[in-house]
C-alpha cells in the first residue's frame, strides 16, 4: 500500500535529508468483453472487488452472475460478461480524485432506494471512529477509508473496510466485496472520511444502501440526488455529532 521515499525536510529553517512513507498509485485497464471499458488510477489492493463494484454500480452488470470470468494481471483487467452482447457506455478515465461520468443524472433514470432500516446514530458515530483505526491512514495521510456495515445479533459491525487514494474507488471495492459474498445491501451503511460527492450517492443509491455517514462534507447536488433516490446523507460524524442532510426517518 506504500513505500518510502526520498526528500527534504524543512526543520528550524534548514533542510534535512530524509525518507518518507508516500502511498501507492497505479493504473487499472479494464476490458469487458474485449474492449476498453476504463483506466482507473488506484491503490493496488482488492483489485476484483474494484473491477465487480465498478461495474455493478455503473449498471454494466447486476450482479456475481452476469461475470463468466474475471482475470487480473499486474495492471489489466479482463472481465468477460454471460451476455455477450452487453452494451455499455466505455473509454473514460478514472483520476485518483474523482469519478466518472454518470448515466444516472435524467431523473427518469435514477435508482430508488427499497429499504425501510432505521440505525441508531451511535451506530454510525462508531463506524466512522472505527474506520480512521487504519495503520496506512495513520502512517502516509494518503489514502481515503470506506466501511461497509451490516447487523450481526443487534450490532453494527464492519464486514469490509477499503483503503483507496480515491474515495470513490474505495466505495466500489466494499460494494464489490458485498456483491461476491451476497451481502443484503438493504440493511447495510457506508461509513467514510471522504466527501459525500453525486456520484457517492449515485453508487450507493445503485447498491441499494440506505445510509452513507461521512466524517467530512457533501455536496448540494449530493443532497438533491439523495432526496430523490432515497438515501440518507450525514456529514461531518465526529463525537457525538452530525449533521443529517437527506431522509432523517432512517436514523434512530
Amino acid at each position: 500500500m506504500f513505500e518510502k521515499v526520498e526528500c527534504l525536510k524543512f526543520r528550524e529553517g534548514a533542510f534535512v535529508e530524509t525518507t518518507h512513507e508516500v502511498v501507492k498509485e497505479e493504473p487499472l485497464a479494464l476490458y469487458v468483453n474485449g474492449k476498453h471499458f476504463v483506466t482507473a488510477m488506484l491503490s493496488p489492493e482488492m483489485k476484483r472487488e474494484f473491477v465487480i463494484g465498478h461495474l455493478f454500480t455503473e449498471g454494466v452488470i447486476r450482479g456475481i452472475r452476469d461475470i463468466e470470468s474475471l482475470q487480473t494481471e499486474e495492471n489489466i483487467a479482463q472481465v468477460i460478461l454471460t451476455n455477450p452482447l452487453k452494451v455499455f457506455a466505455a473509454r473514460k478515465i478514472i483520476v485518483s480524485g474523482c469519478g466518472g461520468e454518470s448515466s444516472f443524472l435524467n431523473e427518469s433514470k435514477l435508482p430508488k432506494i427499497r429499504s425501510s432500516v432505521k440505525i441508531d446514530a451511535d451506530d454510525m458515530s462508531l463506524g466512522v471512529k472505527s474506520i480512521l483505526d487504519s495503520p496506512v491512514h495513520r502512517i502516509t495521510g494518503g489514502v481515503h477509508l470506506v466501511g461497509l456495515f451490516d447487523k450481526s445479533n443487534r450490532k453494527y459491525v464492519p464486514i469490509c473496510i477499503s483503503e483507496d487514494i480515491g474515495r470513490h474507488n474505495a466505495l466500489d471495492k466494499v460494494i464489490g466485496y458485498g456483491i461476491i459474498n451476497n451481502t443484503d445491501f438493504e440493511r447495510t451503511f457506508i461509513a467514510c472520511t471522504g466527501r459525500i460527492s453525486s456520484e457517492m450517492v449515485l453508487k450507493c443509491s445503485v447498491a441499494n444502501i440506505p445510509v452513507v455517514a461521512s466524517r467530512s462534507a457533501t455536496t448540494s447536488l449530493a443532497i438533491e440526488l439523495a432526496e430523490k433516490t432515497g438515501l440518507c446523507v450525514i456529514g461531518f460524524v465526529r463525537g457525538e455529532k452530525m449533521n443529517v442532510y437527506t431522509h432523517a426517518e432512517r436514523v434512530r
